[in-house]
């Protein structure tokens, strides 16, 4: 059976036999060029370790506003949150029965004087008479008793006057302090207990704004460190109150608040092991609640030189780190270091890597240990973060 082929699969033949044909007349496959890659210098940078803990955001001034008095609530004279300033009314209780009960106290010290005048004059009465024999000695200590009687009975509605003014005054409830108020808590018309005992009525509370607190837990090698930071620093009676902190919110990329620390406890916590600090901000548009949330970034070291690298550069195995570097014969070598913090694009190389070191910060998918590659020259690996710590000097 005879098999007839086409010109075009003959055709196509012939050039199959023809390019074997050149093969084995050059003998060998030629090697494709090594992979280019980026590389580029660690940068050197001064720089602080700082540490992060979340915190919440706690009133400088809480106040629960009471009353001492008393009465049937008159009238309430704010809107519910709005800002009061100290010295503000707040709320009124019906004045007319404490009105009334001063001008009885008026009442009964204005008889008591007009007794006193008269045991006065009859003791200075009994000084002549008794000096003449007149009357008996006995008469004589009775009225001197009822003038001290009369002395008595004057101080003490002295007394009974001003408690009847405070009371009085007290049906005025004005804010002890700026802040922000809450919502009322009774409406006009019903009775408020007042008094020193614990069943009194609560009707509003007042928290200040500005300045503002966040109070968090660091634990106790933190502490430690922070302590001995201190001391350095001379600083060791103040427990680094004055040290300054960065501060972000829950929707906020970057650390844009300034503050400082401004109390460290004097214990710490048994069973968690950490020790609650707190920092104040200032807080002039109200942007910060108590109850909020916040990110605090801490001083954790002394300010030191550190080699940075990007952090996509770096890679994992297992447990280790590593960069992939070139050497002067453009063949990859792999480095294992120690990191340490992330500032901005960078990651801070705390041990394992040189100066002079080139480092493969792109095409590290086309770099393999111990392959030659065609290393590109990088002018700068990433610009410093905003915020970044200057240079020492």
């Amino acid at each position: 059976m005879m098999h007839r082929f086409s010109p075009a699969r003959i055709g196509a033949g012939m050039l199959l036999l023809l390019a074997l044909a050149a093969c084995g007349e050059s003998g060998e496959v030629q090697a494709p060029p090594p992979p280019p890659v980026t590389v580029a210098h660690p940068v050197k940078r001064t720089i602080v370790d700082r540490d992060e803990y979340v915190g919440r955001f706690v009133a400088v001034d809480f106040v629960e506003i009471r009353a001492r008095v008393s009465g049937y609530l008159e009238k309430v004279h704010f809107q519910d949150g709005a800002i009061v300033k100290a010295g503000d009314l707040l709320f009124t209780i019906d004045r007319r029965p404490f009105q009334n009960a001063l001008d009885q106290a008026r009442g009964n010290l204005a008889q008591a004087k007009a007794n006193l005048a008269y045991t006065e004059t009859d003791l200075a009465r009994a000084e002549k008479l008794v000096k003449d024999k007149t009357i008996s000695e006995q008469l004589y200590d009775q009225r001197t008793q009822a003038k001290r009687t009369a002395e008595a009975s004057v101080a003490a509605n002295e007394a009974a006057v001003r408690q009847a003014i405070l009371d009085l005054e007290f049906t005025e409830l004005k804010a002890p302090v700026t802040g922000r108020i809450g919502d009322r808590r009774v409406s006009p018309g019903n009775l408020v207990t007042g008094g020193a005992a614990g069943n009194t009525t609560l009707l509003a509370t007042i928290v200040s704004i500005d300045p503002i607190r966040l109070e968090f837990t660091a634990d106790e090698g933190a502490f430690l460190r922070y302590t001995r930071l201190a001391k350095d620093g001379k600083d060791a009676h103040t427990r680094g109150t004055a040290t300054p902190v960065e501060l972000k919110l829950l929707d906020e990329a970057d650390f844009v608040h300034k503050g400082t620390i401004d109390f460290v406890d004097n214990v710490i916590d048994q069973s968690s092991g950490t020790i609650r600090g707190r920092a104040v901000f200032q807080n002039p548009a109200g942007l910060f609640t108590p109850g909020m949330f916040g990110r605090v970034r801490v001083p954790g070291s002394p300010p030191y030189d550190a080699l940075l690298v990007p952090d996509a550069a770096i890679g994992t195995e297992q447990v280790r780190k590593f960069v992939l570097t070139v050497d002067a014969e453009n063949i990859v070598r792999p480095k294992y270091i120690a990191i340490g913090a992330l500032q901005g694009d960078l990651r801070v190389v705390k041990s394992g890597l040189e100066a002079g070191d080139r480092v493969i910060v792109n095409g590290l998918m086309r770099a393999r240990a111990g392959n030659k590659v065609t290393p590109q020259e990088e002018g700068a690996t990433v610009n410093p973060p905003t915020g970044a710590p200057p240079k020492a000097k």
